[in-house]
């Protein structure tokens, strides 16, 4: 026995020399697209993955070692989880953080941390400590509770965002003039001056926990007016380089404001008079960073996974330009989902097309997306447009089926 607890002992010591490990225990609260996207980074390096999501057979549920079923709020799903686990992340930010602070004080290594996440939760935080550390944002107030006459002295046009809850256009109305009063929320608030926007961009960014911050190549977005959700995406963005680089420092700035671990969504407003304002903040992989799977030598998922795994970031050079298109459910979609078009998409040069495996279609709910890759960056965005009209999700229920 003494011979064999210095044998343990003596491995044990070597591996800590020799920088030796296990394969990592990934646990993810969501099982979302973006979950589904970590895991399939993550079984490249042999990770364990396991997620918390409701549903069962969630998109990452699928694909992962294993599947907790349980709500984000159900404290003791979200702690088998974490026992489970070596790191701890998310693919949303509408969870218990109160789970996560008691788990993080017990050991549990969680990125980004439980502090920042509630920042982020909260629109209103997540200004102010923008604010605070000097990064240019719209003009902006707070709104605690309903008050017509506040909004009128705020001015029009502006927007209104939930401070809590909102994601893909939800939780966010905008008022041209009083006729859309109508439209407005009964929530908690804030209130932001709609500035003159000629573009609105993205830059993934991604930071270590030595402090080392990489950032992707600079994304347009453009928006589908249904919905205000992201409809198409052009990287790199058609700006000048002088302001790709002042975007890319702009979001290295806001990131070191956050102080936080893994990989960001910083999404901006380029004004009609060339300044660059933050808009939010997402403390994880986002739908602006999808293209760089295909495009960029580390896709933000693998930057992700180095970052809250304390590995060296990769390199973010875009190899090839690249467009790409959400695929969403048509207006009136329900029930299992029914792909139209999907062999002439992959017919396409270029074409790489991922459907999330939901198991129900909504109208406007994300299915997929696919994404161009061409030398030419409006042949790409050209034949994006192209998808996005033969490329459609529609439901045994729909009805346009019925």
């Amino acid at each position: 026995m003494h011979y064999s607890h210095n044998m343990k002992h003596l491995n044990e010591h070597l591996i800590r020399k020799q920088h030796l490990c296990p394969p990592l225990r990934l646990g993810i609260i969501g099982g979302g697209q973006l979950a589904k996207m970590l895991t399939m980074e993550a079984k490249k390096l042999g990770c364990q993955v396991l997620v918390l999501d409701p549903a069962a057979a969630s998109p990452a549920g699928q694909i992962s070692d294993h599947q907790f079923v349980g709500g984000f709020f159900e404290k003791a799903r979200i702690r088998e989880l974490a026992e489970a686990s070596d790191v701890l992340t998310y693919d949303l930010e509408n969870i218990d953080t109160q789970s996560l602070h008691v788990l993080k004080a017990e050991g549990s290594v969680i990125h980004p941390s439980p502090s920042l996440l509630e920042i982020i939760q909260d629109k209103l935080r997540q200004k102010e400590l923008l604010t605070a550390n000097g990064l240019p944002q719209a003009p902006y107030a707070r709104l605690d509770t309903w008050d017509e006459s506040a909004v009128r002295a705020f001015g029009f046009p502006l927007v209104q965002k939930s401070r809590r809850g909102g994601y893909d256009g939800r939780g966010v109305v905008i008022m041209r003039d009083e006729t859309d009063l109508q439209f407005a929320l009964n929530t908690p608030s804030i209130l932001e001056q709609c500035v003159a926007v000629e573009k609105e961009i993205a830059v993934m960014t991604a930071c270590a926990a030595d402090g080392e911050i990489r950032t992707f190549p600079v994304a347009e977005m453009i928006f589908d007016p249904r919905s205000n959700a992201l409809d198409l995406l052009l990287a790199p963005a058609r700006i000048s380089d002088d302001l790709a680089r002042e975007a890319r420092a702009l979001a290295e700035k806001t990131v070191r404001a956050l102080d936080g671990v893994g990989v960001f969504g910083v999404e901006m407003f380029l004004t009609t008079d060339g300044r660059l304002l933050v808009n939010e903040v997402a403390p994880r992989p986002h739908n602006s960073g999808h293209y760089t799977i295909e495009a960029c030598l580390t896709s933000q998922y693998g930057q992700h996974l180095r970052a809250i795994a304390g590995l060296p970031l990769g390199s973010t050079e875009q190899h090839t330009p690249a467009a790409m298109v959400n695929l969403v459910g048509e207006p009136g979609a329900m029930g299992r989902p029914l792909i139209q078009g999907l062999a002439q998409a992959l017919a396409l040069p270029g074409v790489s097309v991922h459907i999330y495996g939901k198991h129900e279609v909504r109208p406007f709910r994300k299915m997929g997306h696919a994404v161009v890759l061409d030398a030419d960056p409006q042949q790409a965005l050209s034949r994006a447009r192209h998808l996005k009209n033969i490329l459609r999700i529609y439901g045994e229920n729909s009805e346009e089926q019925s």
